[in-house]
């Protein structure tokens, strides 16, 4: 059987880390990619086993190409630290890896988990990102610093497992604010990028747009009180990262200088 490398990329998620290693240990080599955690991601990959390099972030995209130099075998498998693997899952890839007839690559779905529930409409099953599964060398990853996109470099075109992952992307409130928080300054790249011209009434209408496709044009509001939290929190995102963008595009908004100020003069006192 072809033999395949698992990596998962983690800057200090120490609490998640263990359930991803652990849904991935019937892989060959597992390969960590951490980004200097500042908590135990680290010791908790190495003392299962994992094989931890260190990567500096450089945007998303960067980070899973350099990732991708490290694993040693045919296939390579890709998991965020968020994600879990699951059985009929690793069944399917031993079933597509051991098929001379396979694509180079292949779209996992994933059913996403948030506040003890499967959200089905607001995050939009099957959910597939770039493609998780891939012979090595058969993709890249483009250079955008969030929410990057792939080059298939082979002539097939890529395929779709039928069974899925997990994705348990949030633990609780304060993990949404902090991603929000992150993601939508990473964003700001994007946007001068695209030659974006900022302003209240575009800010706005990306912001209002993003709740309104999440909530009503998706479903969310078929998903509960989880699906109105997760369109409020696109709402959020795409606000501040426009918000971010005008910001610093706006040279009004800068600080004023603040001269040094010494003590009067004596004949200046009343």
């Amino acid at each position: 059987m072809p033999k395949i490398s698992a990596y998962i990329i983690a800057y200090n998620e120490a609490e998640k880390i263990k359930e991803a290693i652990h849904s991935v240990l019937w892989a060959d080599e597992i390969i960590v990619a951490d980004s200097g955690s500042t908590d135990n991601t680290a010791v908790i990959a190495e003392s299962l086993g994992a094989t931890v390099v260190q990567i500096p972030f450089e945007g998303f995209g960067n980070l899973r190409n350099e990732t991708i130099k490290h694993c040693a075998h045919e296939w390579i498998f890709s998991l965020d630290s968020d994600e879990r693997c699951t059985i009929e899952t690793r069944d399917e890839i031993f079933s597509v890896i051991e098929n001379k007839n396979s694509f180079d690559a292949y779209f996992v779905p994933r059913k996403n988990i948030f506040m003890g529930r499967w959200i089905k409409h607001a995050w939009g099953y099957p959910d597939y990102r770039q493609p998780q599964l891939f012979k090595n060398g058969a993709m890249k990853y483009t250079s955008e610093p969030v929410h990057e996109g792939y080059e298939l470099l082979t002539d097939k075109p890529a395929g779709y497992l039928k069974n899925p992952i997990w994705q348990i992307a949030f633990r609780n409130l304060e993990e949404i604010l902090n991603k929000a928080n992150r993601y939508s300054t990473l964003g700001v790249e994007k946007l001068i990028q695209k030659k974006i011209k900022p302003g209240v009434g575009t800010t706005l209408r990306h912001a209002f747009w993003a709740f309104l496709k999440h909530y009503f044009f998706k479903g969310g509001f078929l998903d509960g009180f989880p699906g109105f939290v997760i369109a409020l929190s696109n709402f959020e995102g795409v606000f501040y990262r426009y918000a971010k963008y005008l910001v610093q595009c706006d040279q009004k908004m800068k600080v004023p200088d603040s001269p040094p100020i010494d003590k009067p003069e004596k004949d200046s006192c009343p």
